[in-house]
């Protein structure tokens, strides 16, 4: 199949891929052939005759599978961002091979014979602070993936992981099936009272998108409570709404987390841990659970304490209603109408103000000029791998070429809910890369001639998935193996949450909040008390926070042995325990459509939001307090930081940025839990 465009590398800048060239077909033949590219670089490294030198292994393990991950960028970012039937199938057939494929490289007694010996005299290879690490890093990794274990041992691990993968793959297309499927399909726009008139026509326009012409289709975001709750007047259309999240993939997906959980816990014995998650954080930048543990116990008692005092003022707002107690589904609309109220800001009226191309242009690329200098440029020539993806090369602030970034903004269909960030090409020195990065968000697309205005949340969003941008373009490392964002899973949520602050920055926000229409300003006063507004809700959004991570941690402390009957009442159980079970405050995320750990890289590891949040917090007070002027500040963060990938110790860099360890006060004031 020598026409396979997978088959050489990209001839286009920074190495984009083909994307006009590349079908379906391609990826199976594509990953068939890097796998077995790769695992012949593999035996050429491991029977090599000459004793093992960093370059002969390591460097010639870093340069290994080019065509493997130049595939598997392309193939996993369509699995997320634009699905087919066919591209699900190849998923389906191609995760366990992958998972055996690691297993390979990571079982292979000759290649990890090299390591451990270039490991064992370290000491005396004269290697520069990154070279030294990339071999301590490889060396856990390999040890982590057992490459100590006997051969029998190593059988079962094999087995593990490929039911692991075949697993989460399933789990993914369950969630993507029963979120379409359970889309809230409503007759008339009356039903819809409540919600702005662009958000209306844009429930007509994605009514029509999925074959619904003449109705209104909210589709399902990701996690439990959607966004339209906050503002549908009808008790009932919210009730069905949330209903529709809250049961998402209960049958099939139920099932697959316990048996999962149980397949977690066995490999986790297998390597020598008590539980999953005890093996997963050994790795992260918080240690141990105990450590995790005693974060969350100190923020679970007065997060449900502040929402119980949220419940008291919804309950006055919603007995005006006739309505006793304060439901699920009520819980957003009377926030909203108390935030209205108490603060007069009504968070509808302000769409007007945040239209997406302003917000992107003037907001979120206008502050990263400010803090580093880099400008944007859209590139209209370069085709994406979807018509609404649109393509920008970033420049340095003296001219040179930095990278590119792309933007796929738009809901839909072949889309999976949420909003993340992903590589399509990794920075490295050593192969003389620079990244590809790119942004997916899921705002609702408008009727045809109208506007994209976001909410407030959007707003944050696209501001908080830029910085997970900025983290991949600012990587300046060696090796790949460091690269961008393949920092611990705990820290990497950290530089995306400190880019949130300039959305608020006076002279960021004075700068893209402009009323779409008439170009005016968000009026300063609003803009008080949106800052006064930012507070009230804090108790519930911490609470549904926790009772999420909580759940994840549940799941992957369970023993090995231990037998789980039915997931719901594993979870019910689980909430009560860990004092989280308010009934009107449903976690994000529940167990059968909670991909962030059992189809994505978050399992044990979704407390990492709040664990990074610690960080944030210092650092935008560092940022305000540290005396320096913001592009100042802002260099030392790249160059200190957003640069380093994993190429010295988190904590480390941290500390360089602000100059001694984290502490956790004004993450506890921020949250109103001080």
């Amino acid at each position: 199949m020598t026409e396979n465009p997978f088959f050489r590398p990209s001839t286009l800048v920074y190495e984009l891929p083909p994307f006009a060239e590349i079908r379906e077909e391609h990826y199976l033949p594509a990953f068939e052939r890097g796998m077995a590219e790769q695992l012949a670089e593999i035996a050429e490294i491991a029977a090599n005759p000459e004793p093992p030198t960093f370059d002969n292994t390591l460097i010639a393990l870093e340069r290994s599978g080019a065509l493997l991950k130049r595939v598997g960028a392309v193939f996993d970012n369509q699995v997320s961002s634009d699905t087919t039937p066919g591209v699900d199938g190849v998923d389906a057939e191609v995760s366990p091979r992958l998972a055996a494929h690691r297993d390979a490289i990571h079982l292979d007694a000759a290649l990890f014979a090299r390591i451990e010996e270039l490991y064992g005299r370290r000491a005396g290879l004269g290697l520069d602070e990154e070279s030294l690490r990339l071999l301590e890093r490889r060396h856990t990794a390999f040890v982590r993936a057992g490459a100590r274990l006997g051969a029998a041992d190593q059988r079962r691990l094999r087995e593990l992981n490929a039911e692991l993968a075949a697993g989460a793959s399933a789990f993914r297309r369950n969630v993507s099936a029963d979120s379409k499927a359970r889309a809230l399909v409503l007759d008339s726009a009356a039903e819809l009272a409540g919600l702005s008139p662009d958000a209306i026509a844009g429930a007509a326009e994605n009514a029509r998108a999925l074959g619904h012409d003449g109705k209104y289709v909210l589709s399902l975001k990701n996690f439990s409570n959607q966004t339209e709750l906050a503002f549908l007047t009808d008790r009932s259309v919210r009730e069905r709404l949330l209903a529709a999240s809250l049961g998402r993939a209960a049958r099939t997906n139920g099932p697959l987390a316990i048996r999962m959980s149980a397949l977690r816990a066995e490999r986790a014995r297998l390597l020598g841990y008590d539980t999953h998650a005890a093996y997963v954080v050994a790795d992260e930048t918080a240690g141990t659970v105990e450590a995790v543990d005693a974060l969350l116990a100190r923020l679970v008692p007065p997060a449900v304490a502040n929402a119980r005092r949220e419940a008291v003022e919804l309950a006055g707002a919603a007995a005006a209603d006739g309505i006793e107690e304060i439901a699920a589904h009520d819980w957003a609309y009377y926030a909203e109408l108390v935030r209205q109220s108490s603060y007069r800001v009504d968070a509808a009226a302000l769409r007007p103000w945040f239209e997406l191309e302003r917000v992107l242009r003037d907001g979120v690329f206008f502050a990263a000029t400010l803090a580093y200098g880099v400008t944007f440029t859209e590139r209209p020539d370069l085709t994406a791998y979807h018509p609404d993806v649109r393509v920008f090369e970033v420049f340095e602030e003296d001219g040179g070429s930095l990278g590119l970034f792309l933007g796929d903004f738009h809901a839909r269909a072949s889309k999976r809910g949420g909003a993340w960030m992903d590589e399509l090409v990794t920075q490295s020195r050593l192969l003389g890369r620079r990244p590809v990065v790119m942004n997916n968000l899921n705002v609702a697309r408008p009727a045809p001639g109208e506007p994209v205005l976001l909410s407030w949340d959007e707003v944050r969003t696209l501001f908080h998935e830029f910085g997970h941008a900025l983290h991949g373009l600012f990587s300046d490392v060696r090796y790949p193996y460091f690269a961008g964002t393949d920092v611990p899973r705990d820290f990497v949520e950290f530089p995306s949450q400190v880019n949130e602050m300039w959305m608020v920055r006076p002279e960021v926000l004075a700068n893209y909040a402009k009323h779409h229409v008439t170009g005016e300003p968000l009026p300063a006063e609003l803009v008080g008390r949106m800052a006064a507004a930012e507070g009230f809700g804090q108790g519930q959004r911490t609470v549904e926070y926790l009772a999420a991570t909580l759940l994840d941690l549940a799941w992957h402390t369970v023993p090995q042995g231990q037998e789980i009957a039915d997931a719901e009442e594993f979870e019910a159980r689980a909430l009560a325990k860990a004092g989280l079970a308010v009934a009107a405050i449903p976690p994000r995320y529940r167990t059968a459509y909670f991909s962030h750990v059992f189809a994505g890289g978050y399992s044990a590891g979704y407390y990492a939001y709040i664990w990074s949040e610690v960080l944030d917090a210092e650092t935008v007070d560092w940022f305000r307090d540290n005396g320096r002027g913001v592009r100042e500040s802002g260099e030392v963060f790249r160059r200190e930081l957003l640069s380093r990938g994993d190429s010295r110790d988190a904590l480390d860099s941290f500390r360089a940025v602000v100059g001694r360890d984290p502490r956790t006060g004004p993450l506890l004031a921020r949250r109103g839990l001080a």
